[in-house]
């Protein structure tokens, strides 16, 4: 059965983009010039991702904050009209991360909660709302480039600051802008009309932006350290182990999860989330063993070939006790790679390892 198609699917078939299913969706993976300039661009200059896929729920009204501060973990309360947050919805049995989310608290009763693609029924069944994903596409323009690239597109759009949130009219249509991505650079996503959307896109790229597709996305954001739901989240991860705990409104009273997660935090977790760097270009891939000596201390769950680095990265749960610096090796299909644990983001903004 066919995946849905974002708003942008003709912009990117027409240019020849190696189409993939995505959560459900038929998405670029990468465009002609491969993965590994669209990373570079992002890095060195401006790259533009269709990023449509993610969920989109609107939840509107005097009670919308209540709401959302029941559910989440994060305390909305730290920020106001105009501005982003990341946070997660648990499960309430085991306080592990059901989805991780950012909310746009576009103006004091609309709040658009943007989930990950698989996960948007699972986010308006917890939260109620209203799922827009289909009537916009979402643009994200990432790179120490990104903000003067898309001035000529929309000043009003790239000087949004970093986690805020500002709607703006671009040829008489109404978009949202957020200074938010998945990248580790600085960029802007902007939420626009599904009817404006290919035009929006095409005046991106005429700018001067690459366009970029998931292979890219999923290199940058793993030099950056950043988690991605079914890997570093997910059924029985829970941002404790994820060493987010700062994800959490422990001040701000009742969540869903709460109870699970404040008995895991007095008791300690039993793993937690590292960055290894191996010897090598070959990248440790998801589920080979991480051990220290003869001793199985873990399990990689995401790994590829850092651009930057010219190494292969992973991230990987391990023991509490295998901490920083610590000498490993990832068992991958019948060889060995020598490697070590280092501090995450692999990689800065800007490219500097």
């Amino acid at each position: 059965m066919p995946g849905r198609l974002s708003p942008l699917d003709a912009c990117h078939r027409r240019v020849g983009a190696k189409m993939v299913d995505f959560g459900g969706w038929e998405m670029p993976l990468a465009y002609p010039a491969g993965t590994l300039e669209e990373h570079l661009a992002c890095r060195r200059a401006a790259a533009a991702f269709d990023v449509s896929h993610l969920g989109t729920v609107r939840v509107t009204g005097g009670g919308a904050f209540d709401l959302l501060q029941r559910a989440l973990t994060n305390d909305l309360g730290k920020i106001g009209p105009g501005r982003a947050q990341y946070t997660h919805l648990l499960a309430e049995e085991d306080g592990s991360v059901l989805d991780d989310i950012i909310v746009w608290w576009v103006d004091a009763e609309r709040f658009d909660v943007m989930p990950n693609a698989s996960n948007t029924d699972r986010v308006v069944d917890a939260l109620g709302g209203r799922d827009v994903t289909s009537e916009r596409a979402v643009v994200a323009v990432q790179g120490p480039g990104a903000r003067d690239v898309l001035s000529s597109v929309s000043a009003e759009a790239s000087s949004v600051p970093r986690f805020r949130v500002r709607p703006f009219e671009w040829k008489g249509v109404g978009c949202v802008a957020a200074g938010t991505g998945y990248t580790g650079e600085d960029g802007v996503e902007c939420a626009v009309p599904a009817e404006s959307a290919g035009d929006f896109w095409e005046a991106v790229l005429g700018a001067g932006a690459t366009p970029a597709g998931l292979g890219a996305r999923d290199t940058l954001r793993l030099e950056a350290g950043l988690p991605l739901h079914g890997h570093e989240l997910g059924p029985g991860i829970t941002p404790l182990q994820a060493g987010l705990g700062w994800v959490v409104g422990w001040d701000k009273g009742k969540f869903r999860g709460r109870a699970a997660l404040e008995e895991e935090r007095g008791r300690g977790v039993r793993r937690h989330l590292v960055g290894i760097v191996v010897e090598g270009r070959q990248p440790p891939r998801q589920g080979y063993t991480v051990k220290v000596g003869e001793q199985t201390v873990g399990e990689v769950t995401s790994g590829n070939f850092s651009p930057v680095l010219e190494r292969g990265i992973a991230m990987a749960f391990v023991q509490p006790d295998v901490g920083e610096n610590a000498a490993v090796t990832v068992e991958a299909r019948g060889r060995t790679l020598a490697g070590r644990v280092v501090r995450m983001p692999f990689v800065t903004a800007g490219g500097k390892g």
